[in-house]
């Protein structure tokens, strides 16, 4: 069976996308929860997918569960609708909206497709991450080895540093200070 590759950009950075390989009888129910994972996101919100053409505006809309929204066209159901039917052209978009509070918008594009499917791998299946994924709630924490890093990077641990890595202001030396004061007319002044 032909596997379809699509890249999943985050709208406010396009260098922060992902690439996921999906099968065109899954649905879009399983790509929408695939999204949500390759970004790191939880599962708490509404989504919907819009087909879009390439000026990324809104068509018809696939959404995860019904409502009562008047819409000029029905919309599909996500669990209902497979890929395959929502894919018209070689180079099919989506616009992918999560949390309609927050508006999370992603760039959705058909970028590749294989014509046989890996049996290793279990479909959907996030091929490529690049980017630092957005932080759905606010800063990530930083814990383990990726504090420790940042701290050997920058020195947080530097002596003479207050606990929390601000040196205190005039807490220099008051001899090296008064030293120099005293060397006026030295040839080194002028370099500065």
């Amino acid at each position: 069976m032909p596997v379809l590759k699509f890249r999943v950009y985050w709208e406010e950075d396009e260098s922060v996308y992902r690439d996921i390989a999906i099968k065109p009888n899954q649905t879009f129910l399983q790509f929408h929860q695939s999204i949500l994972q390759a970004f790191e996101f939880d599962n708490k919100h509404k989504a919907t997918f819009f087909r879009s053409n390439d000026n990324w505006q809104r068509g018809r809309e696939i959404i995860l569960e019904k409502d009562s929204i008047p819409r000029k066209a029905e919309p599909l159901l996500m669990a209902e609708t497979p890929i395959a039917a929502a894919v018209k052209d070689p180079n099919q978009k989506f616009i992918y909206l999560y949390d309609f509070a927050k508006s999370w918008t992603f760039l959705v594009e058909l970028i590749g497709i294989s014509k046989d499917e890996n049996a290793k791998l279990a479909y959907p299946y996030c091929v490529r991450k690049e980017g630092l994924a957005p932080s759905q709630y606010g800063t990530k924490g930083l814990i383990g080895d990726k504090l420790v890093e940042m701290e050997e990077k920058y020195d947080l641990n530097k002596e003479g540093m207050s606990e929390d890595g601000f040196s205190e202001e005039g807490e220099e030396d008051e001899e090296s200070a008064g030293d120099e004061g005293e060397e006026t007319g030295s040839d080194d002044e002028n370099l500065y």
